[in-house]
């Protein structure tokens, strides 16, 4: 539960968010966007999307679950931040506008926000908390917590000095790699939780590799208990 827990909080701060909303007047300047107003309304855009999607993963979070948001989105920004590192590295090395890779670029960046919000972004604070038994979660969400805030502070600081040695394309694509490696990371270690109870967490949290095979059997008994309940019911005549 605890590796979970501190994963999911370093892989939510590593993959470079917070250097894309902190640094977005920047990496668009770096695109060609020389103009002021065109820099603040590009900003104002990343805010905006930031949010609605942030809105929309509150209708998903319980109607898909966590597992599929999270996979789907760690799968989202591994594409974002290629392409994003792509488009940035040919504007780079361009002697003249190249009008695609300025769209391509602007188009990324809000991508990667928005597939960010419906999923790694919300689910991080709901999976962290949930998975964890009562009596060890406020322990348990500190340590995660910390490990939040020392890798987005560590990434923040260091965004520009890592830019500057191995170009702003380059940056882009060392993000990509950490968003690979979370997306490896979750797939193999995080079951879904929507609707569990805590005794079945602690179950499904029992080995570190081996919950499928524990998840199966309790889908099973559910769906056990779930045909007696309306075979009760039908007898009953309530159904």
């Amino acid at each position: 539960m605890l590796l979970c827990v501190v994963g999911v909080h370093f892989f939510q701060q590593a993959i470079g968010l917070d250097s894309i909303v902190l640094y977005s007047p920047r990496i668009f300047e770096k695109a060609g966007i020389k103009s002021s107003n065109h820099k603040l309304l590009a900003t104002m855009a990343v805010g905006f999307v930031k949010t609605v999607f942030v809105l929309v993963a509150t209708f998903f979070l319980d109607k898909i679950g966590r597992r599929p948001l999270l996979l789907s989105s760690a799968a989202g920004i591994v594409i974002s931040l290629a392409m994003l590192g792509l488009s940035l590295t040919v504007i780079d090395r361009s002697d003249q506008n190249v009008t695609w890779a300025i769209g391509l670029c602007i188009t990324m960046v809000l991508s990667n926000v928005a597939v960010f919000s419906i999923g790694m972004g919300p689910v991080t604070w709901v999976y962290s908390t949930e998975i964890l038994p009562l009596r060890l979660r406020a322990q348990g969400t500190s340590i995660g917590v910390a490990f939040n805030r020392g890798t987005s502070g560590l990434v923040s600081m260091t965004f520009i000095s890592l830019y500057e040695s191995i170009t702003i394309g380059g940056a882009f694509f060392l993000y990509t790699s950490m968003a690979v490696a979370a997306f490896c990371y979750f797939y193999v270690f995080f079951p879904e939780t929507r609707g569990r109870t805590l005794e079945e967490m602690e179950g499904l949290f029992g080995e570190l590799v081996g919950w499928r095979k524990k998840f199966k059997k309790i889908q099973k008994e559910n769906d056990r208990k779930m045909k007696e309940v309306n075979g009760d019911r039908i007898s009953n005549g309530q159904i």
